[in-house]
């Protein structure tokens, strides 16, 4: 071969360390540091930023996919691989497809003159060299260039995450580590000063009810007193020997990079040595270890400790299912039971966040809408659901039978529906209980919080767990005052 292998040129661009010193510049910015002085937060810009590394390496490693760039590497693919008398023959052409697309023609046609008169063996080599030099810097280029769009708009989403998070303080009691983490997750969506004002409302009327924080706190508690050992996610340690890829190791060649180390040499790199005036090229590539070298990799034997899901001995931590809330939206909800109704779900949100848990609602009236309040934009979510107005008319069976082929899912093993209603609603089908109880056996409970004193009893019999709220008119003005 003229020339080394350009087909991975992309990939080693990439792994040059570019990307890596994009990642510490967007943690080293100011303002990102200093939210992330809360180690919740911090471990969740980490992730965060670890995951859009992954992302963004896939992307830039495409740049060579752009017509400009694919065709010069196909040439010079091509042309690597003739002989010197091949390319002595060609060369002319070749550089005339060079001139209306390659950074490298006004260099190719000046080499070409000044050795036009002396067919140099070793000139084919030098300048196959020089043309790999100027594609890895044309895909290097481009590919910082990409990375500089994308670091942008990865800066803009962690300003807006923070932005949020702020205002989210004046909203959002001060939990725990995982909590926060997860609210940094959800915080995505730009909320405006109304979804906060309506945020705040709810969170002061649950702190005025403490009936129903008591009620959604004793909800959460549920998941993780079951005992079921498929449940069971504590880990234990114990010492296994695994086999690790290594690049020391040298059981396979699984591409070409450069680097200085002379047991891995391409043997073309050594025709440099054997031309005095081209030897001082050998050393410069020596020095910046720029030789073409076999990238190798086998498999070496580490004995560490590795983590298993079984359970010992100790406290267990238990995989708690998500919260399914279906919200009775019906027009007999609107006032307090409405406002009840939403400030519980809030505050449900809140305990999945510290639980990480999902946390769906479900609001049901002659229609269903479902929001996801824990995916990534759940506070858009979160304050769409609690602007919502109740009207029509209560239909329980659809939003039921719904809720119960979800639960049917492996992703909603241990979960907890609850339904938030006055009930005032006939009893339920024989053959929706009968679905309701098989999922009651597989470790999922049914509860009802009636905010109603007039709910029908016979409806309420299908629960695992039932709860009353509705305090009279003098409690609510004692509570308000």
């Amino acid at each position: 071969m003229l020339g080394a292998d350009g087909l991975n040129l992309a990939i080693m661009v990439a792994e040059s360390g570019i990307i890596d010193t994009a990642v510490n510049d967007l943690m080293a910015r100011s303002q990102v540091m200093m939210m992330a002085e809360n180690r919740g937060v911090k471990s969740s810009v980490k992730n965060h930023l670890l995951k859009w590394r992954g992302s963004v390496k896939k992307r830039i490693t495409k740049v060579c996919e752009t017509e400009r760039i694919q065709k010069e590497l196909e040439l010079y693919q091509e042309v690597i691989h003739w002989d010197e008398v091949q390319f002595f023959l060609k060369i002319e052409e070749v550089i005339k497809k060079l001139e209306w697309h390659s950074a490298f023609y006004l260099k190719a046609r000046r080499l070409l003159e000044q050795n036009n008169t002396v067919h140099n063996p070793m000139f084919p080599h030098y300048f196959c060299d020089q043309w790999y030099q100027s594609l890895a810097e044309a895909v290097k280029q481009a590919q910082i260039n990409e990375l500089e769009a994308k670091k942008e708009k990865m800066l803009k989403d962690l300003y807006q995450r923070m932005e949020t998070m702020k205002n989210m303080d004046n909203v959002a009691e001060s939990g725990d580590e995982n909590s926060i983490g997860r609210l940094w997750d959800m915080a995505s969506a730009k909320l405006s000063k109304t979804d906060l004002g309506v945020m705040k409302r709810h969170a002061d009327f649950l702190k005025k009810n403490k009936g129903l924080q008591e009620i959604a706190e004793q909800l959460g508690r549920m998941a993780g007193q079951v005992d079921d050992p498929d449940l069971n996610k504590a880990p234990t340690e114990e010492p296994q020997m695994v086999e690790e890829k290594s690049d020391e190791a040298t059981d396979d060649i699984v591409g070409i990079h450069e680097s200085d180390d002379l047991n891995k040499l391409l043997p073309n790199e050594t025709m440099f040595l054997a031309y005095p005036e081209l030897e001082v090229v050998f050393y410069k590539n020596l020095v910046d270890k720029r030789l073409m070298n076999y990238r190798m990799q086998g498999k070496s034997r580490t004995l560490r400790k590795v983590k298993a899901h079984k359970p010992d001995n100790k406290q267990v931590d238990v995989e708690k299912g998500p919260f399914i809330v279906c919200v009775d939206a019906s027009g007999s909800m609107s006032g307090f039971p409405e406002q009840s109704a939403k400030a519980m779900a809030y505050a449900l949100m809140q305990i999945a966040l510290a639980e990480d848990r999902d946390c769906y609602v479900i609001l049901f009236s002659t229609e269903q809408i479902t929001y996801e309040l824990t995916r990534q934009d759940g506070l858009r979510e979160a304050a769409d659901f609690l602007t919502y107005s109740f009207h029509g008319g209560t239909d329980l069976e659809p939003v039921l039978i719904k809720s119960v082929d979800l639960m049917h899912s492996g992703k909603y093993k241990n979960a907890d529906l609850v339904v938030l209603s006055d009930f005032i609603a006939p009893a339920q089908t024989d053959e929706v209980i009968d679905k309701i109880n098989s999922l009651k056996e597989t470790k999922n409970r049914f509860h009802a919080v009636s905010l109603s004193k007039y709910g029908n009893p016979e409806l309420m019999k299908m629960f695992d767990h039932c709860w009353g709220y509705h305090p009279n008119l003098m409690g609510r003005i004692m509570k308000k005052w």
